[in-house]
């Protein structure tokens, strides 16, 4: 199928050097919040690249449930392909894609695990179903039909019916300090402005790219 023709091109806006905050964290903080205000839905969806050992990427989506100036923050089962690879190698990038806002974010850097205290904060604010959901799929493991699943959550169901939903061991949260950060902002004619933060002796520069 030849799919050449299928383009649109980019005019919604412009960044200019002159736009951007000194720090790239606070100039996500910024861009978030925007993309919030366009009602996008879930502006918060991230794909996460990880390599292991082998070198083999892999790509997902995954939801990023808080950042600070520390990082990106999500959650996610810890016995899970990509919690394997990122045991192997803690170097990820992280990319927001909003396209309606004709913007993306590319994050690079390295991945650490938080504290058991950050995962449970987090885990007693999710719905029960999801709380629930932790503990019912061995992610990424084969599973011989979606019966296996709907077992198990009644099991689970019956497990905690009289109380509350304790933090299983192997869920937990990754934080992603970055090292580089990319603003990318569409333009006609693919013409787009494109902005790398980077870290030098401590402090960050910002250097434009060419499209």
């Amino acid at each position: 199928m030849d799919i050449s023709d299928l383009r649109r091109d980019y005019d919604r806006g412009a960044l200019r050097r002159e736009d951007l905050d000194g720090d790239p964290i606070e100039q996500f903080r910024i861009w978030f919040e925007q993309a919030q205000s366009a009602d996008l839905l879930e502006p918060n969806a991230m794909s996460l690249a990880t390599a292991g050992a082998d070198g083999q990427p892999s790509v997902r989506t995954v939801l990023m449930k808080y950042f600070d100036a520390h990082g990106f923050v999500f959650f996610t089962n810890l016995e899970s392909a990509k919690a394997r690879q990122m045991a192997e190698n803690v170097r990820v990038a992280l990319l927001f894609y909003w396209q309606p806002l004709e913007r993306q974010i590319i994050v690079r850097g390295d991945v650490e695990t938080v504290s058991r205290s950050e995962s449970l904060a987090y885990f007693v604010k999710r719905p029960h179903g999801s709380q629930l959901g932790a503990w019912v799929s061995d992610q990424s493991r084969v599973i011989s039909s979606r019966k296996v699943l709907e077992m198990k959550l009644q099991e689970m169901k019956r497990k905690f019916a009289e109380g509350k939903v304790p933090l299983p061991t192997f869920w937990g949260g990754y934080r992603v300090r970055p090292r580089e950060m990319e603003f990318w902002q569409g333009r006609p004619s693919r013409l787009h402005d494109r902005f790398l933060y980077g870290r030098s002796d401590g402090a960050w520069t910002i250097e434009r790219l060419a499209p």
